[in-house]
């Protein structure tokens, strides 16, 4: 379950100087499929997905569910943030505790975007859930994931051997404002 608990769904926009973090609609479909079939988003993921099979599965709206935000560029999905509990979780130090993914088009890519759609989720999550901590799993070998994770203000819990490479766990908390 993605389940983000007592978190009213869907929440307002989340809007940034650029880009607004909204709830996926049908007329995302396209994007999703793209985003799902893209060799080059999945290099670290697994490997994409066929894109004759999401065409058949996503036969109208992308699914829709709380911690789930399409990442808006003047009007047309560029990406995906994702926030949800990380369950089943391979990695002690990340069970239960809410999991940020994020994925954006190549064409997106080198602008900043995916910074400022993670900032903005992870400030309305420090609003919504104050205090929940956040994990962060993305393969060392992914260098600008691993740059953005620091910029972030992710911290390194531990590196692991999974899925046939070095991961890398971080872990970011909310700054609780002074007393």
């Amino acid at each position: 379950m993605k389940d983000l608990g007592p978190v009213a769904w869907p929440p307002e926009q989340i809007k940034t100087e650029r880009l607004v973090l909204r709830e996926s609609e049908t007329r995302d479909r396209a994007a999703f499929i793209e985003l799902l079939a893209s060799p080059e988003v999945h290099t670290y993921l697994g490997g994409p997905r066929p894109r004759d099979e999401l065409e058949r599965e996503m036969s109208g709206a992308p699914e829709q569910w709380p911690g789930s935000f399409a990442v808006d560029l003047d009007g047309a999905m560029i990406g995906q943030i994702l926030l949800r509990r990380a369950t089943g979780h391979r990695r002690p130090a990340a069970a239960g505790k809410v999991d940020l993914g994020y994925l954006l088009l190549p064409r997106a890519w080198g602008f900043g975007y995916a910074a400022e759609a993670c900032a903005a989720a992870l400030d309305w999550l420090a609003d919504a859930l104050p205090g929940d901590p956040v994990v962060l799993t993305t393969q060392s070998a992914n260098v600008a994931s691993m740059r953005l994770a620091a910029k972030l203000g992710f911290t390194e819990v531990e590196r692991f051997q999974a899925w046939g490479a070095e991961q890398w766990l971080g872990m970011w908390s909310p700054v609780a404002p002074s007393s």
